[in-house]
């Protein structure tokens, strides 16, 4: 019994020092020929590494395709991509000779084989991929292990300069439990080349587009050892023209609106309204478009910034126009308006915004009739009602107390009507001046908010090239 134990530990105590395995010999150059052989040499060892000695590691390379960039969420932080993988390795001492056998290659079920613990490491979601039961095994030794993977794998999301972003996504591929010391990792194609065959190859035209790809061999380091592992970085472009046509053009046409309202008379009420039915119509316009901005906590994208600054300045716009408004309907309700105010808007900002004082013309104004003041109406004494009268006689005290007392009442109200209309003229007056302000003041609101959108608008279009020319 314990000869009958100790028999699978001698065979492969020879193997290793022998060679994995021998050259096989086909008695004809037939399938089943090829896999008795395989059977009865190869496949009773596929529990071992197809190595001479443990000293020596399996070296195994690997080499990717991009197939398809399915998504990208923002919110998950992750990426979804169709890739194909390709591993090679070789089986030591394993060979045939092709006429004796047939063939040069041969497809051998995949679990008849020893495989690396080949995986992805940013690997995050169960693995969906189709399944191939297959590998091919070819008369040298090479195996050839090519499959479909979908992988869900994470991914750090910059989303500063969304719409114009790039995203560099890494899948790493490495053993998951072998060291350095048993599997070494060989990149097989350079980046190059994997980026020229994806293109090639690529099906999906959606939102992403594949810029680049780099790949470059790196090592992990823990306590008990290191892994080798390959590392792929897979730059990816946002085509932006969605969100370009759905979400800034519409914000650039209600601000450009929102920017020509001014040419409406200040002392109209539309004015107002019309700011008002812009202010509401955009917010409704950003909760429709709310689902295409992306989700995230990290940063906050460009593209918010900019609906944030548009709808600050409607609402600032709106609200030089409740100012100059008020001082146009309510300037007679004001006292005369500050010598200092009236030097400094009309003399000086009248001639920023080319809206210049009126020049006092030169011709004299010539009334037929007496000045106001040349006439005393006050006083009219008793002599005056007697040269009207034509009596040069004194009259009786008893007869001239009335019309006296009437003339004296006359007088009065003459006055008042007078003072009346001299209050009159000077707050129409004082109205005009407020209104000459009120709409030099709009003028150089309507200035500024020029420049400010200008500025505001240059600088973030600044930001979206400046980090849209980086591959992050």
């Amino acid at each position: 019994m314990t000869d009958v134990k100790a028999a699978p530990l001698i065979f492969i105590c020879l193997s290793l020092l022998h060679g994995f395995a021998a050259a096989l010999n086909c008695s004809s150059p037939t399938p089943k020929s090829l896999f008795d052989a395989l059977q009865k040499e190869l496949f009773p060892k596929k529990l071992l590494p197809p190595v001479k000695d443990f000293s020596n590691p399996v070296n195994v390379s690997v080499d990717m395709t991009v197939v398809g960039v399915i998504g990208v969420n923002e919110k998950d932080q992750s990426l979804t991509i169709f890739i194909w993988q390709v591993l090679e390795w070789y089986i030591y001492g394993l060979s045939w000779d092709e006429k004796e056998c047939g063939t040069a290659r041969v497809s051998v079920p995949r679990e008849n084989l020893w495989v690396p613990d080949v995986h992805i490491s940013e690997f995050m979601d169960e693995n969906n991929s189709p399944e191939t039961p297959s590998v091919y095994l070819y008369n040298t030794g090479r195996v050839f292990d090519d499959k479909p993977i979908r992988v869900v794998s994470s991914c750090r999301l910059v989303i500063y300069s969304f719409p114009f972003d790039f995203q560099n996504c890494s899948l790493t591929f490495g053993p998951y439990l072998h060291f350095a010391q048993d599997i070494r990792m060989i990149q097989d194609s350079s980046a190059e080349q994997i980026l020229e065959e994806s293109r090639k190859v690529i099906q999906t035209r959606g939102e992403w587009e594949l810029v680049d790809i780099d790949v470059a061999p790196v090592t992990l380091m823990i306590v008990e050892g290191s892994y080798s592992e390959i590392k792929y970085h897979i730059i990816l472009r946002r085509r932006p023209l969605l969100y370009v046509v759905n979400l800034i053009l519409p914000s650039c046409f209600l601000i450009t609106l929102d920017l020509f309202s001014f040419l409406l008379p200040p002392q109209s009420v539309d004015r107002s309204s019309f700011k008002m039915t812009l202010i509401l119509g955009y917010t409704v316009f950003l909760l429709i478009m709310n689902d295409l901005l992306p989700v995230t906590g990290n940063d906050t994208p460009l593209l918010n910034v900019f609906f944030l600054v548009s709808l600050a300045l409607m609402v600032a716009s709106l609200l030089e126009t409740v100012f100059i408004t008020n001082i146009q309907f309510s300037s007679s309700q004001y006292s005369a308006v500050p010598h200092w105010l009236s030097i400094l808007v009309l003399r000086y900002l009248a001639i920023v915004v080319c809206l210049p004082p009126k020049k006092k013309s030169n011709r004299v104004t010539v009334s037929l009739h007496p000045p106001t003041g040349a006439m005393n109406t006050s006083i009219i004494s008793s002599r005056d009602l007697q040269s009207v009268c034509g009596d040069d006689a004194p009259p009786e005290k008893t007869q001239s107390e009335p019309a006296l007392d009437e003339l004296k009442q006359l007088s009065r109200d003459l006055t008042a009507i007078r003072l009346h209309i001299d209050k009159h003229f000077q707050g129409s007056a004082s109205s005009h001046e407020w209104h000459m302000i009120g709409i030099v003041i709009d003028r150089l609101l309507f200035a500024l908010y020029i420049v400010f959108i200008s500025v505001s608008f240059i600088t973030i279009v600044a930001m979206w090239i400046s980090n849209s020319s980086l591959k992050h």
